[in-house]
């Protein structure tokens, strides 16, 4: 978590200054990411909820995505990240949202994508999403590889 920490910091600043909110959907972060900003001292002024999405349930009760929608997108992908972000900030009517998604390990996962495998997105004023191959399968260490990655993201994304 102590690597988190710093940038998360930065994070919750910003959006205070701003007043601006946000809302997390993550998958193998595992709740990192979410823990992260809510360590902030004053998150409830920016910090509107979250999910764990880690399992199809927990997608269609948390952000009510119907298999439907994703006809045409395979999970673990960049555009699952988006759909992700985009229908969090908009069921929380949030001004951005950060969603991740991918493989901890210690294997890959169901999609074909080796353990290490992430997918980040951020919607919002500012789109954009990225892959992370961390290139091993240690589960812990690939989560704090995961939420730190995400936090990044997002910090250069409100600096747009």
């Amino acid at each position: 978590m102590q690597d988190l920490l710093p940038v998360a910091e930065k994070i919750g600043a910003i959006l205070k200054a701003r007043k601006e909110t946000i809302a997390i959907a993550e998958s193998s972060a595992g709740g990192l990411i979410a823990a992260a900003l809510l360590a902030v001292p004053g998150a409830s002024a920016y910090f509107l909820g979250g999910a764990v999405v880690y399992t199809r349930q927990s997608r269609s009760i948390f952000l009510a995505i119907p298999d439907a929608a994703l006809a045409s997108i395979r999970p673990s992908t960049e555009a699952y990240a988006l759909l992700l972000a985009r229908t969090a900030q908009q069921r929380f009517n949030a001004i951005w949202s950060l969603a991740e998604t991918g493989a901890t390990g210690p294997t890959g996962n169901r999609y074909g994508d080796a353990a290490g495998h992430a997918c980040i997105a951020v919607a919002g004023r500012h789109e954009e999403a990225i892959t992370l191959e961390t290139g091993h399968g240690d589960r812990v260490a690939n989560m704090r590889a995961f939420g730190v990655a995400a936090l990044e993201l997002l910090f250069r994304t409100l600096q747009k």
